[in-house]
């Protein structure tokens, strides 16, 4: 369901994932062989992860607490049949419906615990996965405004991809893109926009067949751009991010492309702002 998740709207998967997690949940209450129990507690960890993945990009980052009771559930499972990779990304999970939530719920502090929780979890089992947790801690350093420890925790996220073998359990976690998406990032929140340009420029031409992850990457980048007044550079990528999200719904790029749109006001009398603010009410209308 990996790639359904690229291509089409999360709100349009949920039904058959949830019917499907709740297939696995009750199949559990009815079977006592233990090797059978262990093979749903693994299915069960997945489809709980699944279906937080599922309902926080469906409500567009507003559903917080369904999110969380979700990846609750996938640790749970995952500690039943002694998964500490699945129990991690769980954990990973958390985070970021802390780090990334709308504005009333978005708590940076929560963030790091979770995150960091995740990178100590897999630490010893997985370079990648433990790469990929110490990101969202760098990430949550700089939403902090901790700029040192975001830099520190940004390398060190490094060398341990540097440090993945073929044999790594956690490697479906891993894209060689997530070091610049999320080191984009950091410098957006850390005010240094010229320094987020160049590396989300090159992510987004190397996730040219992910249309949900460019949609928030070309996003930020527009954030980027406007940040340094560079506004046609600015409205052509939100232009082309909003194609993205016309067909996908992601609600990282929902989130970030209205955040753009709030920080256009300035300009608000401009033609090209304008035509901007028509595509995102459109969004809105589709909703």
């Amino acid at each position: 369901m990996a790639a359904a998740y690229e291509r089409e709207p999360s709100a349009s998967l949920l039904a058959d994932a949830g019917q499907c997690h709740a297939t696995v949940e009750w199949l559990l209450t009815q079977t006592r062989r233990e090797v059978d129990r262990m093979e749903l507690h693994a299915a069960a960890t997945s489809s709980a992860t699944l279906m937080s993945q599922l309902v926080w990009d469906a409500s567009q980052r507003r559903d917080y607490s369904t999110t969380v009771a979700y990846c609750d559930v996938a640790i749970e499972h995952a500690r039943e049949h002694g998964d500490a990779i699945a129990g991690a990304h769980a954990e990973l999970r958390k985070s970021f419906a802390a780090l990334y939530g709308q504005a009333d719920v978005r708590d940076p502090k929560t963030g790091l615990a979770s995150a960091q929780i995740a990178a100590e979890q897999s630490r010893d089992v997985s370079n990648a996965l433990a790469g990929l947790s110490l990101l969202h801690v760098g990430e949550a350093y700089a939403m902090l405004g901790e700029h040192r420890r975001c830099e520190q925790t940004l390398n060190q996220a490094e060398s341990r991809f540097n440090r993945i073998g073929s044999d790594d359990p956690g490697t479906e976690f891993f894209s060689p893109t997530q070091l610049g998406r999320l080191a984009g990032s950091c410098y957006l929140s850390l005010g240094h926009p010229e320094r987020a340009v160049p590396i989300l420029t090159a992510t987004a031409d190397a996730v040219q067949d992910r249309s949900k992850t460019r949609s928030l990457v070309l996003s930020n980048l527009a954030l980027a751009y406007l940040r340094q007044r560079q506004l046609d550079a600015a409205t052509a990528t939100l232009h082309d991010a909003i194609d993205l999200l016309e067909d996908s719904r992601g609600g990282g790029g929902m989130t970030v492309v209205f955040s753009a749109g709030r920080e256009l006001y300035p300009w608000r009398a401009e033609p090209a702002v304008q035509d901007v603010h028509d595509r995102l009410l459109a969004l809105v209308a589709r909703a």
